[in-house]
């Protein structure tokens, strides 16, 4: 006889214990990807993710029922502006903005870390400082390089630990005086994996009085974006590497955003968001595109149990929830077969944890050059890559240059258990 509920014991949560998270719906998941079931195991997903359908659909219909110029009178330029607002404000539910004029949707990541630090040129000058990071990608890097060379500016680098090629606060402390005005550095590293503190990071950097730049172009297809969160100043990653059109966005705080420098013509006013800041203006059918993101992780979040009265927010962070388990399923296996190959270096944390590492995993061979060994994975039909992904300054560092750098391995939600496994198969041959 099954004991009355109401007669079970309570069981307390151990402290520090967290809540099991949402289920994936995997096969839901890869059935909204059309390329998924062309064979090939896509494993460069760091590089640009696959494409929903129904963004492709959505591009599809912009161009084919109202491809005009926005701001005229006449209904098809309404209804164009009307979908262009409602992708900023798609793009302000991603990230978790207090308001859509605080989302600047634009060509890509780069073209906007360009713009962006042209637009900072009236609030930097002789004698100020920017940190960068040698953890980054380039693109976070070299715009502001050229800033503070053209305002007679200094630029400090902030170094990873070469040990576990991640970035400390230790590394950071020596470099903030009181002339630092702003810092950049990636959420996550898009070759090691690694997940930096952002909001440790930024209550240090403001407590200082300077400002952070980060580079979410790794961590956004992974995790949920809360910049309201973290209290980041300026946030910024690749919507074509979140399963979207080829476009970048970018977040900045209202108040910072309108007192930036107009970039764009020079009749625009400075109030003008985010126009001022996007020369030559943004793709409108990408953009009609964006909308179609946020609506897939509302009905992943729903599927992985999330409540029918769920905010559209929670259903995006119990969808991110959803994927972070499923990702640290696929990660596990690979980490421990890499970190038993002899000869095999591993870079960053081993342990496929949450928090500590997002599913992308790099490494190198003992005496054996990286170029060669996705060539050799190629006829598997599995998609994997190597290089420096723009991440030279870490590469160099880390003395891998000269190796062709290394070979990353970077996993999205819709892989599968079974796609890892071939891919280890592959590995074993191949190794």
């Amino acid at each position: 006889m099954s004991t009355p509920r109401s007669e079970e014991p309570v069981r307390t949560p151990s402290p520090g214990a967290r809540a099991p998270l949402p289920v994936l719906d995997l096969d839901f998941a890869r059935a909204q990807f059309p390329a998924l079931a062309g064979g090939w195991v896509f494993l460069d997903n760091a590089g640009g993710s696959q494409v929903l359908a129904s963004v492709a659909d959505r591009v599809r219909d912009y161009l084919l029922t109202s491809s005009v110029q926005v701001g005229a009178s006449y209904e098809p330029s309404r209804l164009a502006a009307e979908r262009i607002a409602a992708a900023a404000r798609a793009g302000a539910l991603l990230v978790n903005a207090a308001d859509p004029s605080e989302v600047v949707l634009g060509p890509s990541t780069t073209q906007l870390l360009q713009n962006l630090a042209r637009a900072f040129r009236e609030r930097i000058g002789p004698g100020d400082e920017i940190v960068v990071t040698n953890a980054d990608h380039e693109a976070n890097v070299t715009p502001w390089l050229r800033l503070v060379e053209e305002r007679g500016a200094t630029v400090r680098f902030w170094r990873a630990d070469p040990a576990t090629a991640g970035l400390g606060l230790a590394g950071l402390a020596p470099l903030m005086t009181a002339r630092t005005r702003l810092v950049c550095f990636p959420h996550v590293s898009n070759v090691v994996g690694t997940v930096h503190p952002v909001a440790e990071i930024t209550r240090f950097v403001h407590q200082r009085g300077a400002l952070v730049c980060v580079d979410g172009v790794a961590y956004a297809p992974h995790r949920a974006v809360d910049v309201r969160a973290w209290d980041a100043d300026l946030y910024v990653f690749s919507l074509y590497k979140v399963f979207g059109p080829h476009q970048g966005l970018l977040y900045g705080k209202r108040d910072l955003l309108l007192d930036l420098a107009n970039v764009n013509h020079v009749f625009v006013p400075k109030d003008a968001l985010p126009y001022k800041l996007l020369p030559g203006n943004l793709n409108y059918e990408l953009a009609h595109g964006v909308p179609a993101i946020v609506e897939y992780l509302e009905e992943l979040g729903r599927r992985a149990g999330a409540g029918l009265d769920a905010t559209a927010r929670e259903l995006i962070e119990a969808a991110f929830a959803a994927i972070a388990r499923h990702e640290e399923s696929l990660t596990a296996p690979l980490l421990e077969y890499l970190a038993g190959k002899p000869g095999v270096r591993l870079l960053g944390d081993p342990a496929p944890g949450r928090d500590g590492r997002i599913a992308t995993v790099a490494f190198s061979v003992e005496g054996r050059s990286s170029a060669g060994i996705p060539a050799a994975i190629d006829p598997f039909r599995i998609g994997i890559r190597y290089g420096d992904f723009h991440a030279r300054r870490l590469i160099e560092d880390l003395g891998l240059a000269e190796r062709g750098g290394i070979v990353r391995i970077s996993m999205a939600h819709y892989n599968t258990p079974e796609e890892i496994e071939r891919l280890i198969a592959a590995l074993e041959t191949v190794l």
